[in-house]
Protein backbone atom coordinates (compact mmCIF):
# COMPACT_ATOMS: atom_id res chain seq x y z
CA UNK A 1 0.00 0.00 0.00
CA UNK A 2 1.13 3.52 -0.93
CA UNK A 3 2.64 5.76 1.95
CA UNK A 4 0.90 9.58 1.59
CA UNK A 5 2.90 12.57 2.86
CA UNK A 6 1.14 14.96 5.01
CA UNK A 7 0.17 17.17 2.38
CA UNK A 8 -0.91 14.36 -0.24
CA UNK A 9 -4.16 13.54 2.11
CA UNK A 10 -6.75 14.67 -0.04
CA UNK A 11 -5.38 12.47 -2.38
CA UNK A 12 -5.09 9.85 -0.21
CA UNK A 13 -8.65 10.15 0.61
CA UNK A 14 -9.40 9.46 -2.96
CA UNK A 15 -7.50 6.57 -3.39
CA UNK A 16 -9.02 5.00 -0.29
CA UNK A 17 -12.25 5.44 -1.72
CA UNK A 18 -11.59 4.05 -5.26
CA UNK A 19 -10.21 0.96 -3.08
CA UNK A 20 -13.32 0.64 -1.17
CA UNK A 21 -15.77 0.58 -4.48
CA UNK A 22 -13.57 -2.04 -6.00
CA UNK A 23 -13.89 -4.64 -2.66
CA UNK A 24 -17.49 -3.25 -2.35
CA UNK A 25 -18.18 -4.53 -5.95
CA UNK A 26 -15.76 -7.53 -5.36
CA UNK A 27 -17.79 -8.53 -2.92
CA UNK A 28 -21.01 -8.18 -4.46
CA UNK A 29 -19.50 -11.15 -7.75
CA UNK A 30 -19.70 -7.87 -9.87
CA UNK A 31 -23.11 -7.26 -9.88
CA UNK A 32 -22.92 -3.91 -9.19
CA UNK A 33 -21.24 -1.51 -12.15
CA UNK A 34 -18.52 0.86 -10.37
CA UNK A 35 -16.95 1.08 -13.70
CA UNK A 36 -17.92 4.89 -14.01
CA UNK A 37 -17.40 6.23 -10.56
CA UNK A 38 -13.98 4.52 -10.72
CA UNK A 39 -13.42 6.43 -13.83
CA UNK A 40 -14.33 10.10 -12.33
CA UNK A 41 -12.57 9.51 -9.17
CA UNK A 42 -9.61 8.47 -10.53
CA UNK A 43 -9.43 11.61 -13.08
CA UNK A 44 -9.76 13.78 -10.24
CA UNK A 45 -7.26 12.03 -8.15
CA UNK A 46 -4.88 12.40 -10.85
CA UNK A 47 -5.68 16.15 -11.69
CA UNK A 48 -5.26 16.82 -7.90
CA UNK A 49 -2.08 14.76 -7.82
CA UNK A 50 -0.72 16.98 -11.20
CA UNK A 51 -1.82 20.34 -9.16
CA UNK A 52 -0.39 19.32 -5.71
CA UNK A 53 2.88 18.13 -7.80
CA UNK A 54 2.95 21.46 -9.72
CA UNK A 55 3.39 23.48 -6.68
CA UNK A 56 4.97 21.84 -4.38
CA UNK A 57 6.99 24.21 -1.91
CA UNK A 58 10.67 23.77 -0.71
CA UNK A 59 9.69 22.37 2.45
CA UNK A 60 7.09 19.16 0.62
CA UNK A 61 10.12 18.67 -1.86
CA UNK A 62 12.22 17.79 1.44
CA UNK A 63 9.69 15.58 2.47
CA UNK A 64 9.38 13.81 -0.79
CA UNK A 65 12.98 13.36 -1.10
CA UNK A 66 12.86 11.75 2.11
CA UNK A 67 10.12 9.32 1.13
CA UNK A 68 11.00 5.94 2.18
CA UNK A 69 9.85 4.22 -1.10
CA UNK A 70 12.00 6.02 -3.21
CA UNK A 71 14.37 4.12 -4.99
CA UNK A 72 18.12 2.99 -3.11
CA UNK A 73 21.59 2.34 -3.42
CA UNK A 74 20.68 -1.12 -4.10
CA UNK A 75 17.52 -0.87 -6.46
CA UNK A 76 19.79 1.26 -8.77
CA UNK A 77 22.45 -1.25 -8.79
CA UNK A 78 20.09 -4.44 -9.28
CA UNK A 79 18.06 -2.18 -12.19
CA UNK A 80 20.80 -0.56 -14.14
CA UNK A 81 24.24 -1.96 -13.37
CA UNK A 82 25.73 -5.60 -14.17
CA UNK A 83 27.97 -7.67 -13.00
CA UNK A 84 27.97 -5.38 -9.82
CA UNK A 85 31.39 -6.78 -7.49
CA UNK A 86 30.97 -5.07 -4.20
CA UNK A 87 34.53 -4.31 -2.45
CA UNK A 88 34.48 -3.74 1.41
CA UNK A 89 36.28 -1.93 3.63
CA UNK A 90 38.61 0.96 4.02
CA UNK A 91 41.74 -0.97 4.74
CA UNK A 92 42.07 0.79 8.00
CA UNK A 93 39.37 0.48 10.52
CA UNK A 94 36.04 -0.96 9.00
CA UNK A 95 33.26 -1.44 6.69
CA UNK A 96 30.62 1.29 6.60
CA UNK A 97 27.52 -0.22 5.41
CA UNK A 98 26.10 3.54 4.82
CA UNK A 99 28.63 4.32 1.62
CA UNK A 100 28.63 1.06 -1.32
CA UNK A 101 30.52 0.78 -3.69
CA UNK A 102 32.30 -1.75 -6.40
CA UNK A 103 33.21 -2.37 -9.51
CA UNK A 104 30.34 -3.09 -12.81
CA UNK A 105 29.18 -2.46 -16.22
CA UNK A 106 26.75 0.17 -17.46
CA UNK A 107 25.52 -0.66 -20.91
CA UNK A 108 28.92 -1.91 -21.75
CA UNK A 109 31.07 0.57 -19.85
CA UNK A 110 33.08 -0.96 -17.00
CA UNK A 111 32.81 1.67 -14.34
CA UNK A 112 32.65 2.22 -10.49
CA UNK A 113 29.48 3.33 -8.79
CA UNK A 114 29.13 4.27 -5.27
CA UNK A 115 26.31 5.47 -3.22
CA UNK A 116 24.58 5.93 -0.54
CA UNK A 117 22.27 3.52 0.92
CA UNK A 118 19.76 4.75 4.14
CA UNK A 119 17.94 1.14 3.69
CA UNK A 120 14.45 0.05 3.41
CA UNK A 121 13.23 -1.11 6.37
CA UNK A 122 13.43 -0.87 10.03
CA UNK A 123 16.13 -3.53 10.24
CA UNK A 124 18.07 -2.31 6.99
CA UNK A 125 17.58 1.40 7.71
CA UNK A 126 19.92 0.10 11.28
CA UNK A 127 22.29 -1.56 9.33
CA UNK A 128 23.18 1.18 7.23
CA UNK A 129 23.05 3.78 9.65
CA UNK A 130 20.19 5.57 7.66
CA UNK A 131 22.40 6.20 4.70
CA UNK A 132 24.68 8.52 7.37
CA UNK A 133 28.33 8.00 6.21
CA UNK A 134 31.04 7.22 8.93
CA UNK A 135 34.74 8.52 8.51
CA UNK A 136 35.48 4.40 7.46
CA UNK A 137 32.75 5.03 4.55
CA UNK A 138 34.98 8.07 2.94
CA UNK A 139 37.61 6.15 3.20
CA UNK A 140 35.94 3.11 1.69
CA UNK A 141 34.95 5.67 -1.44
CA UNK A 142 38.62 7.39 -1.63
CA UNK A 143 40.38 3.95 -1.97
CA UNK A 144 37.62 3.15 -4.88
CA UNK A 145 38.24 6.34 -6.48
CA UNK A 146 41.78 5.42 -6.73
CA UNK A 147 40.90 1.97 -8.19
CA UNK A 148 38.85 3.83 -10.53
CA UNK A 149 41.62 6.64 -11.47
CA UNK A 150 44.19 3.73 -11.67
CA UNK A 151 42.28 1.40 -13.91
CA UNK A 152 40.74 4.73 -16.31
CA UNK A 153 37.12 3.92 -14.93
CA UNK A 154 34.76 6.01 -14.95
CA UNK A 155 32.64 6.64 -11.67
CA UNK A 156 28.74 7.12 -10.91
CA UNK A 157 28.30 8.48 -7.70
CA UNK A 158 24.60 8.00 -6.38
CA UNK A 159 24.17 10.47 -3.01
CA UNK A 160 21.17 9.96 -0.82
CA UNK A 161 22.20 11.13 2.65
CA UNK A 162 21.18 14.01 5.16
CA UNK A 163 24.59 14.26 6.10
CA UNK A 164 27.92 12.42 7.79
CA UNK A 165 27.14 10.64 10.63
CA UNK A 166 27.39 13.23 13.47
CA UNK A 167 28.54 10.82 16.62
CA UNK A 168 31.55 11.39 18.94
CA UNK A 169 32.87 7.92 17.47
CA UNK A 170 32.73 9.35 13.66
CA UNK A 171 34.98 12.58 15.12
CA UNK A 172 37.35 10.85 17.37
CA UNK A 173 38.13 8.86 13.81
CA UNK A 174 38.50 12.10 11.86
CA UNK A 175 35.11 12.84 9.92
CA UNK A 176 35.95 16.33 9.01
CA UNK A 177 39.22 14.61 7.62
CA UNK A 178 37.83 11.70 5.87
CA UNK A 179 34.75 13.97 4.28
CA UNK A 180 37.82 16.70 2.93
CA UNK A 181 40.00 13.87 1.63
CA UNK A 182 37.36 12.07 -0.28
CA UNK A 183 36.10 15.93 -1.90
CA UNK A 184 39.69 16.15 -2.91
CA UNK A 185 39.80 12.86 -4.21
CA UNK A 186 36.67 13.47 -6.18
CA UNK A 187 38.63 16.84 -7.89
CA UNK A 188 41.82 15.06 -8.37
CA UNK A 189 40.25 12.03 -10.91
CA UNK A 190 41.61 11.63 -14.34
CA UNK A 191 38.34 9.63 -15.17
CA UNK A 192 34.63 11.00 -15.71
CA UNK A 193 32.81 11.52 -12.88
CA UNK A 194 28.92 12.11 -12.76
CA UNK A 195 27.53 12.61 -9.67
CA UNK A 196 23.43 11.80 -9.06
CA UNK A 197 21.55 13.69 -6.30
CA UNK A 198 18.63 10.80 -5.99
CA UNK A 199 17.09 12.18 -2.67
CA UNK A 200 19.03 14.17 -0.02
CA UNK A 201 22.08 16.06 -0.80
CA UNK A 202 22.99 16.55 2.81
CA UNK A 203 25.92 18.73 3.75
CA UNK A 204 29.69 17.80 3.08
CA UNK A 205 28.45 14.16 3.43
CA UNK A 206 27.42 14.73 -0.23
CA UNK A 207 29.25 16.39 -1.65
CA UNK A 208 31.82 14.50 -0.60
CA UNK A 209 30.89 12.14 -3.25
CA UNK A 210 29.42 14.62 -5.59
CA UNK A 211 31.86 16.82 -6.78
CA UNK A 212 31.80 15.61 -10.26
CA UNK A 213 32.17 16.64 -13.82
CA UNK A 214 28.21 16.60 -14.34
CA UNK A 215 26.15 16.66 -11.87
CA UNK A 216 22.60 15.36 -11.92
CA UNK A 217 19.51 15.73 -9.44
CA UNK A 218 16.04 14.12 -9.52
CA UNK A 219 13.12 16.58 -9.91
CA UNK A 220 12.21 16.61 -6.25
CA UNK A 221 15.63 15.82 -4.47
CA UNK A 222 16.87 18.65 -2.15
CA UNK A 223 20.68 19.92 -1.74
CA UNK A 224 21.75 21.84 0.97
CA UNK A 225 24.29 22.73 3.07
CA UNK A 226 22.31 21.78 6.66
CA UNK A 227 19.28 20.04 7.02
CA UNK A 228 15.97 22.70 7.20
CA UNK A 229 15.32 21.43 10.72
CA UNK A 230 19.25 22.24 11.51
CA UNK A 231 18.90 25.64 9.88
CA UNK A 232 15.79 26.71 11.51
CA UNK A 233 17.46 25.44 15.29
CA UNK A 234 20.38 27.35 14.61
CA UNK A 235 18.21 30.68 13.14
CA UNK A 236 15.16 30.75 15.66
CA UNK A 237 16.12 28.18 18.02
CA UNK A 238 13.34 25.79 17.09
CA UNK A 239 12.74 23.27 14.43
CA UNK A 240 9.16 24.27 13.93
CA UNK A 241 10.29 26.66 11.19
CA UNK A 242 11.71 23.85 9.22
CA UNK A 243 9.98 24.92 6.02
CA UNK A 244 10.73 28.86 6.32
CA UNK A 245 14.31 27.52 6.21
CA UNK A 246 13.86 25.46 3.42
CA UNK A 247 12.14 28.26 1.74
CA UNK A 248 15.63 30.44 2.47
CA UNK A 249 17.89 28.16 1.40
CA UNK A 250 16.94 27.11 -1.71
CA UNK A 251 17.39 23.75 -1.54
CA UNK A 252 15.02 22.92 -4.86
CA UNK A 253 16.55 21.26 -8.30
CA UNK A 254 15.34 24.04 -9.77
CA UNK A 255 17.17 26.75 -7.43
CA UNK A 256 20.62 24.77 -8.06
CA UNK A 257 20.03 24.48 -11.78
CA UNK A 258 19.51 28.20 -11.76
CA UNK A 259 22.96 28.91 -9.30
CA UNK A 260 24.97 26.48 -11.78
CA UNK A 261 25.14 24.02 -8.67
CA UNK A 262 23.81 20.92 -10.48
CA UNK A 263 24.12 20.63 -14.37
CA UNK A 264 20.87 18.70 -15.16
CA UNK A 265 17.17 18.01 -13.83
CA UNK A 266 15.84 14.76 -14.14
CA UNK A 267 12.34 13.83 -14.16
CA UNK A 268 10.56 12.26 -11.67
CA UNK A 269 6.93 9.86 -12.45
CA UNK A 270 3.93 11.50 -11.55
CA UNK A 271 3.53 12.07 -7.72
CA UNK A 272 7.28 11.59 -7.12
CA UNK A 273 9.87 8.34 -7.90
CA UNK A 274 8.31 6.87 -4.57
CA UNK A 275 5.01 5.84 -7.24
CA UNK A 276 7.26 4.38 -9.88
CA UNK A 277 9.81 3.75 -9.18
CA UNK A 278 11.06 1.47 -12.27
CA UNK A 279 10.37 4.52 -14.06
CA UNK A 280 12.53 6.77 -12.17
CA UNK A 281 15.65 4.30 -12.35
CA UNK A 282 15.28 3.90 -15.79
CA UNK A 283 15.00 7.99 -16.50
CA UNK A 284 18.36 8.09 -14.21
CA UNK A 285 19.63 5.62 -16.03
CA UNK A 286 19.42 7.52 -19.42
CA UNK A 287 20.59 10.72 -17.48
CA UNK A 288 23.71 8.94 -16.80
CA UNK A 289 24.66 7.48 -19.96
CA UNK A 290 24.10 10.84 -21.85
CA UNK A 291 26.22 12.23 -19.11
CA UNK A 292 29.10 9.47 -20.01
CA UNK A 293 28.80 9.88 -23.57
CA UNK A 294 29.43 14.22 -23.17
CA UNK A 295 32.91 13.03 -21.75
CA UNK A 296 33.82 10.14 -23.15
CA UNK A 297 36.24 12.18 -25.59
CA UNK A 298 38.06 14.38 -23.04
CA UNK A 299 41.46 13.42 -21.92
CA UNK A 300 42.43 13.37 -18.29
CA UNK A 301 43.62 16.91 -17.61
CA UNK A 302 40.81 18.12 -19.81
CA UNK A 303 38.48 16.43 -17.03
CA UNK A 304 40.31 17.59 -13.92
CA UNK A 305 40.47 21.49 -15.10
CA UNK A 306 37.13 21.34 -16.06
CA UNK A 307 35.49 19.72 -12.74
CA UNK A 308 37.84 22.31 -10.60
CA UNK A 309 37.29 25.03 -12.81
CA UNK A 310 33.69 24.22 -12.48
CA UNK A 311 33.50 24.20 -8.35
CA UNK A 312 35.68 26.71 -8.33
CA UNK A 313 33.08 28.90 -10.33
CA UNK A 314 30.46 28.65 -7.55
CA UNK A 315 29.24 31.57 -6.38
CA UNK A 316 31.43 33.88 -7.68
CA UNK A 317 28.78 36.93 -9.22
Amino acid sequence: MASFLDFEKPIAELEARITELRATAAAAGGAIDIGPEVARLQQKAERLLRDTYARLTPWQKTQVARHGDRPHFHDYVAALFDDFTPLAGDRAFGDDQAILGGLARFRGRRVMVIGHEKGSDTASRIRHNFGMGKPEGYRKAIRLMQLADRFGLPLVTLVDTSGAFPGIQAEERGQAEAIARSTEQCLALGVPVVAAIVGEGGSGGAVALATGNRVLMFEHAVYSVISPEGCASILWRTSDRAADAAEAMRVTAQDLAAFGVIDTIVPEPLGGAQRDPATAVATLGNAIAAALDDLASLDRAALIRGRREKFLAMGRL
